[in-house]
């Protein structure tokens, strides 16, 4: 319908809207945009340009001829005696009999039922109805470019091109958790922002498993040592002498060292691992159900503000179909009540057009403030999640090195006994020990008769 003109019914001042056209009755507009939302964008004779509510004006069309449907413009299209041919505020055509009142829409350029049908109800296209943002001279989203999900909107990935990515080549949190996911069970979606959450309480709960693998790793080394040291003290072998006793009474020491060096390393390892590990964050549960309240606080507005809109989209829409009707009872018979009925109907179609931008309004700043807590709080979450990993991982570098320094000390304390086995000198030992307990050198002889 771009390109039409249409004549002024009603003065329009344009002052609450930062783009309306300014205009008195009876002046002449030729359209430029035709939106569903009841506001169209036209152009004044003077050359001035602006968006006005489609009540406050009648397209120019001659009564009792309709434009040909598509594909046959050659042809036109006479209506039955009697019918008259009229364009809605919306663009929508619908027909008035004139002698029996009777009215409603069709599409095929033929009214809805031949001149004796009575009784006829008006209704309105699927197409007519409103959709976000579009009542609002400098909002022109519509279905066309707009999708949305869970009381969200998107924009329509058929229409728009692909939105730059706040963290590119980063794989940031911030920029793909935006929508729902499906339930793997079926059970309905899952928002990105708790699948996040449910990431980083995994994350905490798997500290605490390895928190507790360590505690159990300390377990093994004391009793280790304690096991350790009960054998140094055991005696057997312990009358063994000579060298070889030295070597084995050094082997049985080395036991009671090696249970010094497992007890210190059990005490390292809880104090530099496990500890650490279990007192990270220990409010971090806590913390995060704060978070998570705060972006369900926010969804719930944005829903309620949501739901707001819809609400007066469909006041809207019911106040324009009242406009329409006591537009078309004008057009058939005109009285002073009508007219002031007509009036009526003008004022609440606009105040609910105005009710419904002040919804939108609201609905666009409980977006945006989610939106901003949403990039925030993601943000947050990935720089947690990266120091909740580097923590760990120092905490394991330092579980290996007090590993390898255990090993190392281990090794210290077999050196003296690899020394003594290495004197270990069986001769010698025959030495000392014929020394201390000979009895006498002196063979025995034949006896002599």
């Amino acid at each position: 319908m771009s390109g039409a003109r249409c004549r002024t019914l009603y003065p329009f001042s344009g002052e609450r809207h930062g783009q309306g056209l300014r205009f008195a009755a009876g002046e002449l507009i030729t359209l430029l945009q035709v939106p569903d939302g009841g506001w169209w964008e036209g152009e004044k004779e003077d050359g001035l340009r602006g968006w006005f509510p489609a009540s406050y004006v009648q397209l120019l069309e001659k009564p009792g001829m309709v434009p040909p449907p598509p594909g046959e413009e050659s042809q036109t299209v006479v209506l039955p005696p009697g019918w008259q041919s009229y364009l809605s505020p919306q663009g929508r055509r619908y027909y008035v009999n004139t002698a029996t009142n009777v009215n409603g829409y069709h599409t095929s350029g033929t009214p809805a039922h031949p001149p004796e049908t009575a009784h006829m109800s008006v209704r309105k296209s699927t197409g007519d109805s409103q959709n976000l943002g579009s009542s609002s001279p400098g909002k022109k989203h519509s279905k066309e470019n707009t999708i949305t999900i869970n009381c969200v909107t998107f924009p329509h990935p058929d229409t728009m091109p692909e939105q730059q990515l706040l963290k590119p080549t980063e794989w940031s949190y911030c920029d793909y958790f935006w929508a729902d996911k499906k339930d793997p069970q079926g059970n309905g979606t899952v928002a990105g922002f708790e699948l996040l959450l449910q990431k980083q309480l995994k994350g905490k709960q798997m500290q605490k498993e390895m928190s507790e693998f360590i505690r159990e790793r300390i377990k093994i080394e004391e009793e280790y040592a304690k096991n350790l040291a009960k054998l140094s003290q055991n005696s057997l072998a312990a009358q063994e002498e000579g060298s070889l006793g030295e070597a084995w009474a050094q082997v049985k020491k080395s036991l009671a060292d090696e249970a010094e060096v497992h007890l210190k390393f059990s005490a390292k390892l809880h104090s530099e691992v496990e500890k650490p590990l279990m007192n990270f964050r220990e409010n971090f549960k806590k913390d995060m159900k704060k978070c998570d309240h705060h972006i369900a606080d926010l969804r719930k507005q944005l829903a309620s503000r949501y739901a707001a809109v819809e609400k007066a989209r469909k006041a809207l829409t019911e106040r324009q179909r009242d406009l329409e009707m006591k537009t078309q009872q004008l057009e058939i018979k005109l009285s002073n009540k009508t007219e002031e009925d007509i009036k009526k109907a003008r004022r609440k179609s606009t105040q609910a057009g105005d009710d419904l931008m002040r919804c939108v309004d609201l609905y666009n700043q409980a977006q945006s403030k989610w939106f901003e807590e949403m990039v925030t709080t993601t943000l947050e979450l990935e720089r947690l999640e990266v120091e909740r990993v580097e923590m760990i991982r120092q905490h394991l570098c330092q579980y290996t090195q007090l590993r390898h320094e255990t090993d190392m000390f281990n090794q210290s304390t077999v050196e003296p006994v690899d020394q003594l086995l290495r004197k270990v000198d069986p001769a010698k030992d025959r030495e000392l020990w014929v020394r201390e307990h000979k009895t006498g050198n002196i063979r025995p002889v034949d006896m002599e008769i």
